[in-house]
């Protein structure tokens, strides 16, 4: 019997699609999730994922990957900057078609199917990463070939007692935010309801008291808040919390679908803000003015390139090359006030920045933190 590898989610979409897909195509269906700190109790999706039909279920927890190989990079070429935390949800994609491969090709698969979506023919994120990566695999988008209404879905999955949520999510959700579906803030013109986010306060209901977090970087890449070391996915998680406590992070943005197509997002990215912010005073601070402004058009390419579902290409690795040998001077660290929904620097230290005075003080110490900090790390 051919074998499908289903990239699931544990949603009502890729729960029926597990019988969908076995009755449609006479196959064996295996589903793989990938963890990239979506909040959801893996065990309990897996658990799903079999009593829905799935031969096999693996699980895979990969937010270091996703914080070290995706986010990191994204954050030092500057593709964040104005706003652009919604690519987190475009930056998932990549990973996740990069892993679902590996299964099909452990399983012995003749093809892999998804549930992102497709218009007038484009295809999406995961199925174009999954293509660079493996341009002979079949690759079965839900949306494209099975034309059904989420009410239809849900009848099909009681007829066949599949468990569904009590609460479909309206947000997709990682470890860089939650992006919020356009059908919650159906109306443009008005402004959200309140109860559609879970990581953020409103910053008229936040502390009266300012938090102040320092954020040091070695080569680009944070390695501490407050002075305390951790993993950049344990980092990103802590400012999450101080952040989205104090109203940082809510974002209306416009994200793009496809060719000509646009739609209003809202997203929730407490820590993305913070690291953006502190990320590109550091990078301004050591960075010559010329070489300023092609990093900042670089940032603009990077942002467009990721949105296109172009991660696996060549001009990324090129544009990964460029922004690796700029990231050498960014070490040192930097002060962020963070109060009533307001994110900004209001100190920073550097080894590599020429100023005198109030920074010399400090720039001894900031160069023997770093250089004991990146003592035998792997750089990006």
């Amino acid at each position: 019997m051919e074998r499908i590898v289903l990239a699931y989610s544990g949603s009502l979409d890729t729960s029926v699609a597990i019988p969908w897909l076995a009755e449609k195509h006479r196959a064996e269906i295996v589903t793989v999730t990938i963890d990239v700190g979506q909040g959801r109790e893996t065990e309990e999706v897996r658990e799903r994922a079999l009593a829905s039909g799935a031969v096999r279920a693996h699980v895979l927890d990969l937010r270091d990957a996703f914080a070290s190989d995706f986010i990191l990079p994204a954050l030092q070429a500057g593709a964040f900057s104005e706003g652009r935390a919604w690519l987190a949800r475009s930056l998932s994609r990549p990973l996740i078609a990069k892993h679902v491969l590996e299964i099909a090709r452990i399983e012995g698969a003749h093809a892999i199917a998804h549930g992102g979506s497709s218009l007038d023919g484009h295809p999406g994120r995961f199925e174009l990463a999954a293509r660079a990566l493996d341009p002979s695999i079949r690759s079965i988008a839900l949306s494209r070939v099975w034309q059904s209404t989420p009410a239809e879905r849900l009848d099909y999955a009681r007829q066949r007692g599949i468990p569904t949520l009590a609460d479909q999510d309206v947000a997709e959700a990682n470890l860089w935010g939650r992006t919020i579906d356009a059908a919650a803030v159906s109306d443009d013109w008005q402004e959200p309801s309140e109860d559609i986010y879970l990581l953020t306060r409103r910053p008229e209901d936040a502390p009266d008291t300012p938090a102040y977090v320092e954020i040091e970087f070695a080569r680009g890449v944070p390695v501490t808040t407050n002075g305390v070391q951790m993993s950049l996915a344990e980092l990103i998680q802590s400012l999450e919390t101080i952040a989205g406590s104090h109203g940082v992070g809510r974002l209306d943005t416009v994200e793009p679908l496809g060719p000509g197509l646009t739609i209003r997002t809202i997203v929730e990215a407490p820590a993305a803000v913070a690291l953006d912010t502190a990320h590109r005073a550091l990078q301004a601070a050591v960075t010559p003015p010329d070489l300023a402004q092609i990093a900042s058009a670089l940032g603009s390419k990077y942002a467009r390139l990721i949105a296109a579902g172009d991660w696996f290409g060549p001009t990324r690795e090129a544009l990964d090359a460029f922004v690796a040998r700029l990231q050498q001077r960014v070490n040192g660290i930097v002060r962020l006030k963070i109060f009533k929904g307001d994110c900004r620097v209001v100190g920073r230290t550097a080894p590599d920045w020429s100023r005198t005075g109030a920074n010399a003080g400090k720039t001894a110490d900031a160069v023997s933190a770093t250089q004991s900090i990146t003592k035998g790390r792997k750089t990006t």
